[in-house]
């Protein structure tokens, strides 16, 4: 007779859902454990009452792109792809907040790097001369190899300057693509990261960089849908469940225990271990001897995403976001559709607007007092029609440790997902996926853990998708 092989994913974010789900599509009995009653990790969302009504409120905006080959099989995967649809073809408006002049980085059907010469030629937010600069240095950029190991310790703004982009060039360019997919500034960030972004969205095919939102409420997708998609793969999910040990099992295998429930303890054994958890809290589960130098996962760093949530009594936003310069403000989303304002109550005509505040680690925690006095009005700066708006309500929501810090150097901190331990693995964004920390890393940290270890227990995943990931 032979035994069922099993297998515990501890950590139910988009990396451990992910992992769970191809683990049982290859034929393992698998548990996922999470330790809070929902699924989801970081990309989720919660009930609020406001005075504009009941919304559903994501707790932070996140997008996607074409090129996000993982996250998109995800979505497949869970039945959802209909509700993130993707841009036809990409179209950011960029508003100045000094003059009010808007821009747009849109593409063409054009080859590479042609898609985006017409774009760059009107840009208004750089001179002509800055202009060719840009396109020199995305031609020099084209020829950068983000494995190379060099890259790594290199940051960004240094490379930058090297090739002739000047401070308003890394502001109205650079950086607002940057700041936005690595969660740091140029100065911060690693050229191979930085590299690796930019060759894969906008220097690899014509519609690599098309931006894709959800429809719906984050946890819809996350949480709800993933929870469907489990259940119909027969993988046993164990909420509000923390693992507190990882130790030796019966038959050469795993045995993890956790606590479910009030004070309940369970054990489970597996042959197939993966943790995917935050690097901070990955050390306390691995058993010693599964990672070298298990104390390098500390050294990753964490960098925080601020969320700025105002709602007002009328329309002041005609297109569903834009990115903005010469503002603190970032990148300005409208979520009345989502959040389910738009349906609430005594909500008529108004309109909520998210704004998705990157790198903010001088701001993470400013009390919402000071962030109101210091938002409103560059809102009011940015968008006329809220110069004569009521707000109805304003609120932030804060990630501090949203994701690891792409500092210079972090490449060699990042863990592959085979860890010393035979049948222990690793997955999260912040393993070596070659990707900063974005939704794509995460699933694309999972396939890759799952597939290790279908391996090594001779099945092989033969799934075609999985060949453009």
């Amino acid at each position: 007779m032979i035994r069922e092989r099993r297998a515990v994913v501890i950590g139910g974010g988009l990396a451990g859902v992910t992992t769970a789900l191809r683990l049982a599509d290859g034929g393992l009995e698998t548990t996922l454990i999470e330790a809070r009653p929902r699924l989801g990790g970081l990309a989720f969302s919660f009930r609020r009452s406001s005075p504009a009504g009941e919304l559903t409120v994501d707790n932070g905006q996140h997008v996607y792109l074409r090129c996000c080959t993982a996250y998109r099989w995800f979505l497949d995967r869970i039945n959802a792809r209909e509700l993130a649809p993707l841009q036809n073809r990409l179209d950011v408006p960029v508003l100045n907040a000094d003059g009010g002049r808007l821009g747009r980085l849109r593409r063409t059907a054009l080859p590479v790097p042609l898609h985006l010469a017409a774009s760059l030629a009107t840009y208004p937010h750089l001179s002509l001369a800055e202009r060719a600069s840009v396109g020199r240095a995305a031609l020099a950029l084209r020829r950068l190899d983000p494995a190379d190991p060099a890259l790594d310790g290199l940051d960004f703004a240094t490379w930058l300057r090297r090739h002739g982009q000047s401070p308003r060039t890394v502001e109205a360019l650079w950086d607002l693509v940057g700041v936005a997919t690595l969660n740091a500034r140029a100065e911060h960030a690693s050229l191979g990261l930085a590299a690796m972004v930019f060759k894969t969205g906008l220097l690899s095919e014509p519609g690599a960089a098309d931006i894709g939102w959800a429809q719906v409420p984050l946890g819809e997708l996350h949480d709800t849908l993933a929870r469907t998609a489990l259940d119909k793969a027969a993988v046993r999910t164990l909420t509000a469940a923390r693992a507190r040990h990882i130790g030796p099992g019966p038959d050469g295998g795993w045995r993890v225990t956790a606590d479910h429930g009030r004070g309940e303890n369970v054990q489970l054994d597996a042959d197939t271990v993966v943790v995917a958890v935050p690097q901070t809290a990955a050390p306390r589960l691995l058993p010693d001897g599964a990672l070298r130098n298990p104390g390098r996962l500390q050294d990753i760093g964490t960098a925080p995403i601020l969320n700025i949530h105002v709602i007002y009594d009328r329309k002041v936003l005609r297109r569903p976001f834009f990115a903005a310069l010469g503002s603190p403000v970032q990148w300005v989303f409208d979520r009345t559709q989502t959040s389910g304002l738009a349906h609430a109550h005594g909500a008529a005509g108004s309109q909520y607007l998210a704004l998705s505040q990157s790198a903010a680690h001088e701001e993470i925690d400013q009390p919402v007092a000071a962030l109101r006095e210091r938002y409103l009005p560059e809102l009011r700066r940015l968008l006329p029609g809220t110069r004569e708006a009521t707000v109805r309500d304003f609120f932030v929501t804060r990630e501090r440790t949203a994701t690891f810090a792409p500092a210079p150097g972090v490449g060699r901190l990042r863990p592959s997902a085979c860890t010393h331990a035979p049948g222990l693995y690793l997955a999260g964004a912040w393993t070596a996926t070659g990707w900063p920390a974005t939704m794509e890393g995460a699933v694309r940290s999972g396939l890759t853990a799952a597939d290790r270890a279908l391996a090594r227990l001779g099945r092989p995943n033969h799934d075609a998708s999985r060949e453009t990931v």
